[in-house]
């Protein structure tokens, strides 16, 4: 059993065949990714003023953008890879699904083509990275799943129970014995889904806006990110012997808590919108009045007093319905009679014996008491031509 948790395994594979077609876990997953962002971004932006499917139609420019400034953010800070002595070379940057997005430069990138497609519809483009922040750190969270079918940008080794068990072919050069490494990628992950709540537990409680969610994101994320980059091991480009994803995590997040400071001191609340724009000077939301309320309370009021009138009446019905039934049949047929005029427009003044031989009981005893409380109620009932009690025929 002790062995069983000694590692994290690692897939075997991360490509499956359908046919001909390749189906990869990293695009699939990068693929869910930006679904969940778009999805919680729309229930957001909703619920700040906006309209139903906005964030899709600017999507259409910001993930493109954003993949695409992703990739050019690997490529320039994993120069020597593709470029250097033994290098994957040119075409081997296109491969995106191999692996490699550089979320600085897709996030970068994806905000201007954001923010482009806020222009073209004339949408506020502060209020709109506010709804979509807490979306974005989550999807996040789920495309370092991608890292992990690849088995890339893992940690140092490690001999403790949740160590990334890496396969010889991808291990570092110089630790081909070592088989264990600090899982970084599910660190990250974790603290994504954290960073993730921890926004809308603040945006609701402090009611943010005017970017400053979007400014919190940017702050706790490069902290995270900072610290779980000195963990990694993999290739990258060094400046004074650091890595220069943790100069831009530092830089990046200070830039960041300024924004945050400046826009608090600056604004208060947030920003008020009409269908995604912003609202136009001296407008002023509708809210429902105290009168109108009021009025509602009322309504609701004499809906329930008549509701309860309904019901005592059909309960005195249903007693005398009953009682009738103790005594002749000929006294029940005029109560019922009475209570139905629409159906009986002559007292039934046929005999019993007449009455349709599929009735069981010929009315010399009690009526059974099924029976009668169902002609009642049906008696009782609000609507056109009534239903017949049951056994009779006219």
């Amino acid at each position: 059993m002790t062995n069983i948790f000694a590692y994290i395994p690692s897939p075997s594979h991360g490509v499956w065949n359908l046919g001909p077609i390749p189906i990869r876990a990293y695009a699939f997953i990068i693929l869910a990714a930006i679904s969940v962002a778009i999805w919680l971004g729309n229930r957001r932006w909703i619920e700040r003023g906006g309209i139903n499917g906005q964030v899709a139609d600017v999507a259409m420019w910001a993930v493109p953008f954003g993949v695409l400034g992703g990739r050019i953010y690997h490529v320039l800070t994993d120069w020597g890879t593709y470029f250097g002595p033994g290098g994957r070379g040119l075409l081997a940057t296109f491969r995106i699904w191999d692996g490699g997005l550089g979320i600085w430069g897709a996030v970068a990138l994806g905000a201007l083509g954001a923010y482009i497609g806020c222009a073209r519809a004339g949408m506020a483009f502060t209020p709109f990275a506010d709804a979509l922040a807490p979306g974005i750190v989550f999807a996040q969270a789920i495309g370092r799943w991608g890292n992990w079918f690849n088995q890339e940008l893992f940690g140092k080794p490690t001999n403790s129970p949740w160590g990334l068990q890496i396969d010889p072919a991808n291990r570092p050069a110089g630790l081909a014995d070592v088989a264990t490494y600090h899982p970084t990628f599910l660190y990250e992950s974790l603290a994504c889904v954290a960073i993730g709540f921890a926004l809308l537990w603040a945006d609701k409680k402090f009611t943010l806006g005017h970017g400053r969610v979007f400014a919190l994101y940017g702050a706790l994320y490069c902290s995270a990110r900072g610290l779980i980059e000195t963990m990694r091991i993999d290739e990258a480009t060094k400046i004074l012997g650091i890595r220069i994803n943790v100069f831009t995590a530092i830089i990046l997040g200070i830039l960041a808590l300024r924004y945050l400071v400046h826009t608090s001191e600056r604004f208060v609340g947030r920003e008020l919108l009409v269908d995604g724009r912003y609202a136009p000077a001296g407008y002023i939301a509708p809210v429902p009045s105290v009168q109108e309320e009021q009025e509602e309370q009322e309504e609701q009021e004499e809906q329930e007093e008549q509701e309860e009138r309904e019901e005592q009446d059909q309960l005195v019905v249903i007693g005398e319905v009953e009682a009738a039934a103790e005594v002749e049949p000929d006294s029940f047929t005029e109560l019922i009679a009475e209570l139905e005029p629409d159906v009986f427009p002559e007292p039934i003044s046929a005999p019993v014996s007449q009455v349709d031989s599929s009735v069981e009981s010929d009315f010399t005893g009690a009526v059974d008491e099924i029976a009668i409380q169902e002609a009642a109620t049906d008696a009782l009932k609000p609507r056109g031509r009534r239903a017949r009690p049951k056994g009779f025929k006219y």
